[in-house]
């Protein structure tokens, strides 16, 4: 079966209230439930802001760290999830309902290549 990152966007600010973020991790944890159990989990997280990354760039044999991210923006991936599926059109049904359980953008890429362990 082939691997696809389901990236989620979410919009640049403050985390949402509980009363707003509880019913939907509530979603969010069903989704992923159905995911393992129907054996397509491989692997899942979610980030922190984009303030708190580092950026290194290869400069000859000197490696250079900036604070931030590498692109500022409206929105930004706050978690992935990767998925194992026998076709982009089952890969799209977990992304649409993780798309539904988060109401936020999921963008759904297939991996070129890449292993776990």
């Amino acid at each position: 079966m082939k691997q696809y990152l389901l990236s989620i966007y979410q919009p640049a600010g403050g985390t949402p209230g509980p009363e707003v973020l509880e019913p939907i991790m509530r979603e969010v944890d069903a989704v992923n439930a159905a995911m393992r159990e129907a054996g397509a989990r491989v692997f899942a997280g979610g980030l922190t802001p984009p303030e708190t990354a580092t950026v290194v760039r290869a400069r000859g044999d000197e490696a250079l760290t900036t604070d931030g991210p590498y692109i500022e923006g409206g929105e930004h991936v706050g978690g992935f999830t990767v998925i194992q599926a026998p076709d982009l059109d089952a890969a799209l049904e977990w992304g649409r309902r993780l798309a539904r359980a988060t109401t936020l953008p999921v963008e759904v890429r297939p991996m070129e290549f890449g292993s776990c362990g």
